[in-house]
């Protein structure tokens, strides 16, 4: 871990390289996905099978795409009893947590006018579970049960698979989330046809959940023809720290997220040299014990910066400033700084509270903005799968009322059958 101090000549620039940390848009990788959702908008399932079996490499007709009810239910028996112990717990916390995220519809009233609010959850919401280089049975979890909380109809799981099936954690999951349709195909091909809508896999209303480059540029690019949740990058976590901190501790948490991916970034803010050069020193020690040795490793190498600054003020503002996905407060007093975090997508406060609590069982919603986008995005939560309505409803004396006023700004905006139509209604 690169460790710069805010006496350093090169603090300045690391801070700055880290702040821009969001990925650029590669011209190529958008040219390829731009070929292959055109490709399914025209070609709908036959697109689909020409995709799957040149990505995938499997041979997969239309009336296979779905995954039958009786094999999601069959997959239980493919795990093991704590397994599914396990991912119900979860699914209990996440559903509990989410359950009092609720927001009903609403009305006010002040003479004879009233306002307010209908919220309807969406029809239906697609949700894309990458395979790759690890499986993520809580992403399941954590993408469908908050759109079942709100209501949706019909919540779809797309997933790629190269021999044809499913892993048995990601079916369980899906089952116990209560998800309605599954569908064995990945990649750009399955955002074009949850997004366009195909022969056999009827079109959503949005799309949430990770993926690589490739699909976070599909999501990027059918936004508009469906929602989306957010461009997923990276997984981040910063560390705020004082000599208080357990080494061994702020070590284990920065691998943990370290070992996501060779992109993954982490970053250690303390007010303590001595810490920030031990813990580099027990990553380095800690990091031969993983089996995920070589990914942590290559982000360590290439991403992890340790930040050495005078105090906490200057350490609070260096992590608004970097805005990451995870913050994890590991100091003196942790609560009394938590009024002070304005950008992060979700704080881990006190030295008992590591990250991983919250990935699996603690309830909130894991899936969060990275690459600074905390400053304007929130976790994945109930209100994106609501939509709110406004509702309008004038007395004829209320209208009367706002007449002049209506009339005097519409004659403003020179659109004059805008007054004429409230005039037109007091001869």
């Amino acid at each position: 871990m690169k460790i710069v101090a805010t006496t350093d000549r090169g603090f300045r620039t690391t801070v700055k390289h880290v702040c821009e940390r969001a990925s650029s848009q590669n011209r190529q990788v958008e040219k390829t996905v731009k070929t292959i959702l055109d490709g399914v908008a025209r070609g709908g399932d036959a697109a689909v099978v020409r995709y799957v079996k040149r990505f995938d490499g499997i041979r997969l007709k239309p009336m296979a795409f779905q995954v039958p009810s009786e094999e999601i239910k069959q997959s239980h028996a493919h795990i093991r009893k704590e397994e599914g112990d396990a991912l119900r717990y979860a699914a209990h916390s996440i559903r509990s947590f989410h359950e009092s995220q609720r927001t009903a519809t609403w009305f006010k009233q002040e003479k004879g006018i009233r306002l307010g609010q209908l919220i309807t959850p969406l029809d239906a919401v697609g949700v894309y579970v990458p395979g790759g280089k690890a499986l993520y049975p809580s992403s399941v979890l954590m993408n469908i049960i908050p759109a079942k909380v709100a209501g949706v109809k019909r919540v779809v799981m797309c997933t790629p698979t190269t021999t044809g099936t499913i892993d048995p954690y990601l079916l369980v999951a899906a089952d116990i989330a209560q998800v309605d349709e599954v569908y064995r195909v990945g990649g750009v091909q399955a955002i074009g046809a949850m997004a366009f809508g195909t022969e056999t896999i009827p079109r959503v209303d949005k799309i949430v959940g990770p993926g690589n480059q490739y699909v976070a540029t599909a999501k990027r690019l059918v936004y508009g023809q469906v929602d989306i949740d957010m461009i997923a990058g990276p997984s981040e976590l910063l560390v705020l720290a004082d000599d208080t901190a357990n080494v061994a501790h702020v070590a284990s948490d920065l691998l943990c997220e370290a070992e996501h991916d060779e992109e993954a970034r982490v970053y250690l803010v303390t007010t303590s040299a001595r810490l920030a050069k031990a813990v580099a020193a027990e990553m380095q020690s800690q990091l031969s014990t993983l089996q995920r040795k070589k990914i942590a490793s290559k982000s360590v190498s290439r991403y992890a910066v340790g930040f050495v600054v005078p105090d906490m003020d200057t350490a609070i503002d260096l992590s608004n400033a970097i805005a990451p996905e995870h913050l994890e407060i590991m100091v003196k007093h942790a609560l009394d700084y938590l009024n002070r975090i304005r950008h992060a997508g979700a704080v881990f406060v006190g030295p008992h509270t590591p990250p991983s609590v919250a990935d699996y069982v603690a309830g909130p919603n894991h899936v969060l903005p990275t690459g600074g986008s905390a400053r304007f995005f929130s976790a994945l939560s109930l209100d994106d799968f609501i939509k709110r309505t406004n509702v309008v409803c004038y007395n004829k004396e209320d209208l009367r009322l706002a007449k002049s006023y209506v009339t005097q700004l519409a004659r403003m905006e020179g659109l004059e059958a805008h007054a004429k139509s409230i005039e037109s209604r007091f001869p």
